[in-house]
């Protein structure tokens, strides 16, 4: 995006987060001059992620009030994650016929947006339901949806539910290696190894043959589940049947083997993958200054980011949190805050995740005005604090226990509230309390 772009977007993401008047918004929104294009409205709507009422009355007024501009279906997209997000479930289905009644058929990408929203809330059962009712709605169920809906139940660790969905339906769909793969690595993320290991058994049986996704599935399980010998031991039989060892390969050896401590081991196999030919991405990059950080010296690990740079990677946002959170786990804070000019300079943050890490550290060092103060940069870049930034400052305040802090424990509770997050209960009563001892 061009910097006249991203401006502009700044410039009216600012005029969407003050206004008080729907109206006057309105007004403004529909001026004339204002190019409105997909790619815009998107860029906006993920601005305004942190703020879902905000987002959905941004894009409801375009969608009730604009004379020319149709939203595309991946702004569609964007506004029923943001409703599913909020729990506002009778937004998802009036956005749903709307997208039907001009013409925008909801595509299974929409269908795994509103699946995964009810994973998340708890409703495994509706996000099957949701699955089964898709051609009501103008979109047929196939192999690659079904897949969909088993990664969604899966990566939430409902995998004994996706097991049991796959097989009554996988005879259907005509499960494929992909399906099977799915049901593996969901195993995998809960520990049981020995289930993915029968799951890919079963899947030979059944006349398909497993790919080099299957193998790092079940390497990747091994090292999560702390078997690292097991992991071990499967890497080396790996190069020993001569599989097409990948980038993806090394770089769950050098994290897992890391993780527990092994650093030295975990540089030798990040050696012997450059030896080999096989390029480092970003994610190996990544992985091994985690270890480093983790479990060796954030010295170490920031020469291997200096040593990443001069090799021409392009470091993502992911690497430099990870270099941050070394940086302040160490105290270095002046230095941690030098990282994150850095970030915009290369134009990659500093993200919500970011700013979550510097004021976590501030706060838990009792320097939560300098937290506060974060706060208010981050509005000043058009990034809005998450649920997880108002949960740091407000339990960071009944820590230090100042009647000042109560009041503002109190404002920020109302913020997050407007803003669409819903405080747990036991915040909402101990701030109330606060707020009543304090008068």
């Amino acid at each position: 995006m061009s910097t006249a772009a991203t401006a502009t977007t700044s410039a009216l993401t600012n005029l969407i987060l003050k206004s008080t008047n729907r109206q006057s918004l309105i007004k403004s929104l529909i001026c004339p001059t204002i190019h409105w294009t997909p790619l815009l409205v998107n860029t906006i709507l993920k601005h305004l992620w942190n703020h879902g009422p905000k987002a959905l009355q941004f894009f409801d007024i375009l969608l009730q009030n604009h004379p020319t501009y149709v939203h595309s279906a991946s702004s569609f997209d964007h506004a029923i994650d943001v409703a599913a997000r909020l729990r506002d479930y009778a937004t998802v289905f009036t956005l749903l016929h709307r997208m039907r009644s001009l013409r925008l058929h909801p595509t299974p990408k929409t269908f795994a947006i509103i699946a995964e929203r009810y994973v998340a809330a708890g409703k495994p059962d509706k996000a099957l339901k949701i699955f089964l009712s898709m051609h009501q709605h103008g979109c047929f169920q196939d192999l690659r949806s079904f897949n969909t809906i088993l990664d969604v139940l899966c990566k939430a660790k409902r995998v004994e539910k996706a097991w049991n969905f796959f097989k009554i339906l996988r005879g259907r769909f005509q499960a494929d290696v992909v399906s099977y793969n799915t049901i593996a690595n969901g195993w995998c993320l809960i520990k049981r190894t020995n289930k993915a290991l029968d799951t890919l058994k079963e899947m030979v049986e059944k006349g398909l043959s497993p790919n080099l996704t299957s193998y790092n599935i079940m390497l990747k399980g091994y090292f999560r589940a702390g078997q690292i010998e097991e992991g071990w031991k499967f890497f080396l039989e790996m190069k020993k049947r001569r599989c097409e060892i990948d980038v993806v390969t090394y770089t769950t050896v050098v994290h897992g083997l890391g993780v527990v401590g092994e650093v030295k081991r975990a540089r030798k196999v990040f050696d012997e993958m450059v030896d080999k030919g096989v390029l480092p991405s970003v994610a190996t990059y990544n992985a091994l200054i985690q270890v480093l950080c983790k479990k060796d010296s954030v010295e170490n690990a920031v020469s291997v980011f200096e040593e990443m740079l001069r090799k021409g990677y392009v470091p993502n946002s992911i690497t430099f949190n990870v270099v941050i959170r070394g940086l302040c786990h160490k105290e270095q804070m002046e230095k941690a805050m030098e990282y994150m000019d850095m970030m915009r300079d290369n134009d990659c943050g500093p993200n919500v995740q970011t700013y979550n890490i510097v004021i976590r550290y501030f706060c838990d060092a009792g320097e939560i005005e300098k937290g506060l103060e974060l706060l208010e940069k981050m509005s000043s870049e058009n990034c809005l604090p998450n649920l997880d930034t108002y949960n740091i400052l407000i339990s960071s305040m009944f820590v230090r226990k100042k009647s000042d802090d109560m009041v503002v424990a109190g404002k920020l509770l109302i913020e997050m509230v407007d803003r669409g997050f819903m405080p747990r209960r036991l915040t909402f009563n101990r701030i109330l309390d606060g707020l009543l001892l304090t008068g």
